[in-house]
């Protein structure tokens, strides 16, 4: 009796893993982004036994040069979660940038997001609305887009670093958001991930 008992638990743990749908929030099942690959929809991995499994689950990395880095990496810049990222993939007039090199943008990166690796950001300002100058950029205006900056995440100084040149190069902090949890925490809450490629 016991084994019959055990056996239909064994059976059911499967059904109960999908048995409630895992929404984004309460109201909000996915949310869907334009890429250069056409349309994606955002949604979180529906499989509630799902664990992260590689990189992503390491816990303690040598500093330098994987050292925490700060929430506001450099003045005037706004920290950001997972749902103001959501809701800047959906305005045409925010660019979601992805500050890692591109090998890792290639392997799987947050859709609708741009590559812009930090090596690049300080010189790629006229694709964000600035003018070029003697000196280096104007960026005054209507024209100058509002940015989200990310990379792998809490331990990743990539894109601190891509805001940083930006601000230097005469980018307005104010236009910045930065999200800290980047890849990590994106991926540790089973949203989509796609390749990147094409930008």
């Amino acid at each position: 009796m016991r084994a019959i008992a055990l056996t239909l638990a064994l059976l059911a743990a499967p059904l109960a893993a999908h048995a409630d749908p895992v929404g984004i929030t309460p109201d909000t099942m996915s949310v869907t982004v334009t890429t250069a690959a056409g349309p994606v929809e955002i949604m979180r991995n529906q499989d509630t036994a799902h664990r992260l499994e590689g990189d992503w689950t390491l816990t303690s990395r040598p500093c330098p040069n994987f050292c925490i880095q700060p929430m506001i990496p450099a003045p005037g810049v706004t920290p950001i979660g997972e749902l103001e990222v959501l809701a800047a993939l959906q305005d045409p007039a925010i660019v979601v940038i992805d500050g890692r090199i591109r090998p890792e943008f290639e392997a799987g990166t947050i859709p609708g997001a741009v590559s812009v690796p930090y090596t690049e950001a300080a010189d790629r300002l006229g694709e964000l609305g600035c003018e070029p100058d003697f000196d280096g950029w104007i960026c005054e205006g209507d024209a100058v887009k509002q940015v989200v900056l990310f990379c792998n995440g809490p331990w990743c100084g990539q894109s601190p670093t891509a805001a940083r040149r930006m601000i230097e190069a005469g980018f307005p902090a104010e236009n910045i958001s930065y999200y800290r949890g980047g890849m990590q925490n994106w991926t540790m809450l089973g949203l989509t991930v796609m390749p990147g490629g094409g930008s």
